[in-house]
């Protein structure tokens, strides 16, 4: 399936401009990220192999420049985010508009009726739910205090980024990160799934969407650092969340566009989203190699996405 709803639906509503959103004042009584500080250099981004979808623009693989830069680790956490909800009182998304998405297996039995995705039905608009109710008005965070924020727009994550004196990573910046130094694997270790017998990532195991084995340990999300790290440290840029990047997305602008530090087109639709997350299945969908890509209009929020922050390196 390469329709993008499957991975992370959009709001019907026009996105509004991120570039307007409060976030208080910037970096207000936040301790320092413990980042990763990469070199840069150079790397081949993206892929032509054919489990690829043509229409994500996951090709040509191109040879990318990018200067140093410092990125999470993690991705950010509930702990985090509250923090910088409590500093600066900012308002997601999903909570101005009352709403948000929220996979069905997630939701209990008894749940009222919600109404779902056409093209992929297995999502459901659940009035209430938000980042501190992931899924809706019955639940809330507990357990959850180190897994990733969820149900966070791309608006919200920039306002949060620049409260805490950081910025979206770029797409190539995210790749090369994600990468972990390995060129054109598969996935961030290498190109096994599960290298030795053991899962390394947090996607769905079992029968999609209606049977989820949890082979790997998790139903929803896992701990932001719930596996082992890839060779640059980072944990988790496979699968668990789809993490928002700072470009706008097009399928075919990279084929001609800037090599040295790309930041993509100027302008777009929707912004780039990468890595998949818990409910990716090679049988519909196998966004979670590390040169996949997806995208999502600011605005809008599910019970999948969330994001790291990046920056460019002290002087």
């Amino acid at each position: 399936m390469s329709d993008g709803s499957c991975c992370s639906p959009g709001r019907p509503e026009p996105s509004r401009d991120a570039t307007v959103a409060s976030a208080g004042a910037a970096g207000a009584a936040m301790p320092p990220h413990d980042m990763v500080r990469l070199a840069g250099g150079e790397f081949l981004m993206g892929t032509e192999e054919r489990e690829g979808f043509p229409a994500d623009g996951e090709g040509p693989v191109r040879r990318i420049r990018l200067d140093a830069f410092e990125i999470d680790p993690m991705c950010v956490t509930n702990t985090r985010f509250a923090r910088f909800v409590a500093e600066t009182g900012h308002v997601t998304d999903a909570e101005r508009f009352g709403w948000s998405f929220v996979v069905a297996v997630l939701l209990p039995d008894d749940f009222p009726d919600t109404r779902g995705v056409q093209s992929a039905p297995w999502w459901r608009q659940v009035m209430g739910a938000s980042w501190q109710r992931p899924e809706g008005p019955q639940s809330n965070l507990a357990g959850r205090a180190e897994h990733p924020v969820v149900h966070v727009s791309w608006n919200d994550a920039a306002a949060y980024c620049a409260w805490a004196g950081c910025r979206l990573p770029t797409e190539a910046e995210w790749e090369y990160a994600a990468r972990g130094g390995l060129e054109q694997k598969r996935l961030p270790w290498g190109d096994e799934l599960t290298p030795d017998g053991a899962w390394r990532s947090n996607i769905w195991q079992g029968d999609f969407p209606t049977r989820n084995t949890a082979e790997d340990g998790y139903v929803g999300t896992a701990p932001v650092d719930a596996f082992p790290p890839n060779g640059f440290g980072l944990h988790n840029v496979s699968g668990n969340v789809w993490e928002w990047c700072a470009d706008w997305f097009h399928a075919t602008f990279h084929r001609g566009g800037a090599t040295d530090n790309p930041t993509g087109p100027p302008a777009g639709e929707a912004r780039v989203i990468r890595g998949g997350s818990y409910l990716c299945h090679d049988s519909y969908c196998n966004r979670y190699r590390v040169a996949a890509r997806s995208s999502n209009t600011a605005d809008s929020s599910t019970g999948n996405m969330g994001f790291r922050c990046a920056r460019d390196p002290a002087a």
